[in-house]
């Protein structure tokens, strides 16, 4: 007889694999089934670490969330003027988010269900409060809100249109927002 298998890390795991098969295949092709598989744990493991799929979506997009609003926050906390907290913005937009398709996807797949679902439109509420607050060290509150639709809206833009952005777009459109009238 074999004793437990020890996995500290088993949880963690489900989780990032959870958000490796979103990516993959869209929530709606996420089951029990296809994460245990992929984490290579037994399916009952799905059961105990998690009481349905909903539980185990709201932890991986809040986990994709907070990786999120970490990275942003950081940008913006090493602005040390205006000058390079515009440059922080623009490194936001053309590098940081959607820096990878993974990243589009998953920001997408989190996106639709917060459209149609209050408990993960709480988790999109909390990134953008944590990134008007990152922005808000540097800007005031009403051009933090302008800024933080640009960012998003730009972002999508830029990642899926087919032609590629004119150079130099973003900095007159971050210079533009920021400039006091």
């Amino acid at each position: 007889m074999t004793g437990r298998r020890h996995d500290p890390d088993r949880r963690s795991r489900i989780i990032d694999v959870c958000l490796d098969l979103i990516a993959e295949v869209g929530v709606a092709g996420v089951s029990h089934r296809k994460v245990a598989a992929a984490a290579d744990v037994p399916l009952g493991s799905m059961t105990y670490h998690f009481a349905g799929m909903d539980e185990l979506l709201r932890e991986a997009f809040g986990r994709f969330a907070r990786a999120g609003s970490d990275g942003f926050e950081q940008r913006m906390s090493e602005a040390t003027d205006l000058e390079s907290a515009r440059a922080a913005v623009v490194a936001i937009i053309t590098q940081d988010v959607f820096g990878t398709q993974r990243d589009l996807v998953l920001t997408h797949e989190l996106y639709t269900l917060a459209s149609r679902e209050p408990a993960y439109r709480e988790l999109t509420n909390a990134w953008m409060a944590r990134s008007r607050a990152a922005l808000e060290r540097h800007f005031d509150p009403v051009t933090a809100r302008l800024l933080d639709a640009l960012i998003e809206g730009l972002t999508i833009h830029r990642a899926l249109d087919t032609e590629a952005p004119r150079p130099g777009t973003v900095t007159e459109a971050v210079r533009r927002i920021t400039t006091p009238a």
